[in-house]
């Protein structure tokens, strides 16, 4: 697809900035990766007006609609800094399916936008690649998307990144704070790093404006960007496989506003998340953060996910049952608490 097999060019728009032309290059580039995201479902290709899928709701008695939307925020300056755009695009994603998830729904599709101060059609592509990377392991499809070049708006290299994924859950099946008791056995879920929150103190505590992002740290291991750029574990299939075999309460994410924040929201009145400190699996980037920015405790625990990207209240006779389906499917998961009754929403 492009604007010489089709007739479309303006060249008073390309005068304006805005090339349509690498528009349809992008779209031919992305292609293939978007392929890779095809399921049972999907009824169209990109480049239509709409993306159209069709759910199997067989053995649901009232199926509901789960729609969450998010944006990789500024990280994505690191990638920009980096020159690295393959893995934002699956912060993208993971920042709204895992949302989805925790109210006991499967993400059906995922649809992203992108918009750029100058359409590159490799940079766009190699950003979908990472959007349809980031599909396949949540197990839904890329069926749309749009690229707007905003000339004189946003400098040439700029974009930004965001999305909404849509998913199905049997209302019976729904998940929500109100069946979380006292007993209820906390299950944390590892994160890969600082996943996609807290960017703004993170540019600010390493001045990635100006530092040497390939430096490698003691603490670390690795290059600092690498580190940084580290993509958002994406907890669906496994979230999904403990749903199967365990009596499942309360699941939360644990994004922007950390423990104090997230936690709660699965947590009803009356009732407190009572965590176990030495449990706690602290990655070592966020000892170098607190360290090199002055940070004190609560608020680490209160930007960040300090180790703990999703959190799962569980009855105690299920508990190892899930946590078993939760490690079979991958991940590093482990008891870190219980509900007990209180005020206090989260104590460490």
């Amino acid at each position: 697809m492009n604007g010489m097999t089709n007739g479309s060019h303006s060249a008073a728009y390309a005068a304006a900035g805005v090339d349509i032309e690498a528009g349809y290059e992008g779209v031919r580039l992305m292609r293939r990766h978007v392929e890779r995201t095809n399921i049972p479902g999907v009824l169209s290709g990109i480049g239509g007006f709409g993306g159209l899928f069709a759910p199997e709701m067989g053995g649901m008695r009232e199926p509901v609609l789960v729609s969450g939307t998010d944006g990789v925020g500024t990280k994505q300056r690191i990638a920009q800094l980096m020159g690295r755009h393959d893995t934002v695009g699956i912060d993208c994603v993971a920042m709204c399916v895992n949302d989805i998830v925790c109210c006991g729904a499967k993400p059906l599709f995922f649809l992203d936008y992108i918009a750029i101060g100058k359409n590159d059609a490799q940079k766009v592509a190699t950003l979908v690649s990472g959007v349809a990377e980031g599909c396949v392991q949540a197990g839904c499809a890329l069926i749309g998307g749009e690229t707007a070049e905003h000339p004189g708006v946003m400098a040439a290299d700029d974009y930004d990144l965001a999305g909404f994924s849509v998913g199905l859950v049997d209302r019976a099946a729904i998940i929500d704070r109100s069946s979380v008791r006292v007993g209820d056995v906390l299950l944390a879920l590892a994160s890969s790093g600082i996943h996609s929150n807290g960017f703004s103190l993170v540019r600010k505590v390493f001045d990635v404006e100006h530092a040497d992002l390939g430096k490698t740290y003691d603490e670390l291991g690795a290059p600092l960007g690498e580190v940084l750029l580290t993509p958002t574990r994406i907890y669906v299939k496994s979230v999904l496989a403990a749903l199967g075999c365990a009596d499942v309460h309360g699941v939360s994410h644990i994004t922007g506003g950390g423990f104090y924040e997230n936690i709660p929201r699965m947590i009803p009145d009356g009732l407190c998340a009572r965590l176990d400190r030495g449990a706690l699996r602290v990655p070592p980037v966020f000892a170098l953060l607190r360290r090199m920015g002055g940070i004190d405790e609560h608020d680490m625990f209160n930007t960040f996910n300090m180790g703990v990207g999703m959190m799962l209240a569980v009855s105690r006779d299920t508990a190892d049952a899930a946590l078993r389906a939760l490690q079979d499917a991958g991940e590093n998961a482990w008891v870190i608490g219980e509900i007990t009754a209180g005020d206090e929403k989260v104590t460490l």
